[in-house]
């Protein structure tokens, strides 16, 4: 088994759903939002599969960017409870990150359940910071933290060659 990402389409709109509805219950999209999400053209959905079953979702994520406009939101995450602990969420994340510099976004915001402390540890790894509460804005009460990432420039350096012996 080999993952890999690619980007979202419409054909993959109920395997997203299959996998929204499992991993946030109360808190799922409407699948005629998620729709909108995959056929906006200010949107950049992934999503993560096997190789070998290319429209089985593992997991996926969306940002919300028009090109220039300087801001954007990370729309949603989610990895499905058995392949969690495997890096997706934070490939998945560097992926939007660098997506959302392509389209010249500055800052980049998030909200995350106040209850989630995992996510909450990568999206600090990652540079977020915690810029405010949303006072009961999940179901069943739960604060969401809002977060900002200052996205940083894009930061190229040479590879490391090898030292080539000459004779």
């Amino acid at each position: 088994m080999s993952r890999m990402l690619r980007r979202a389409d419409i054909g993959d709109l109920d395997a997203v759903m299959q996998l929204e509805r499992s991993v946030f219950t109360d808190d799922a999209w409407p699948e005629d939002a998620m729709r909108r999400e995959l056929e906006s053209p200010h949107t950049h959905y992934l999503v993560a599969v096997d190789d070998g079953a290319p429209r089985e979702v593992l997991a996926y994520a969306g940002l919300l960017a028009g090109r220039g406009s300087g801001e954007g939101d990370v729309q949603t995450i989610a990895v499905a409870p058995d392949h969690r602990g495997h890096g997706l969420g934070r490939v998945l994340m560097l992926s939007l990150i660098d997506e959302a510099r392509r389209r010249g976004t500055a800052r980049l915001f998030l909200e995350v359940r106040a209850d989630n402390p995992v996510a909450r540890a990568l999206y600090t790894s990652l540079g977020f910071a915690e810029i405010g509460v949303r006072p009961r804005y999940y179901r069943g009460g739960i604060d969401a933290i809002t977060m900002r990432l200052n996205v940083p420039p894009a930061v190229a350096s040479p590879a490391d060659t090898p030292a080539v012996e000459v004779q």
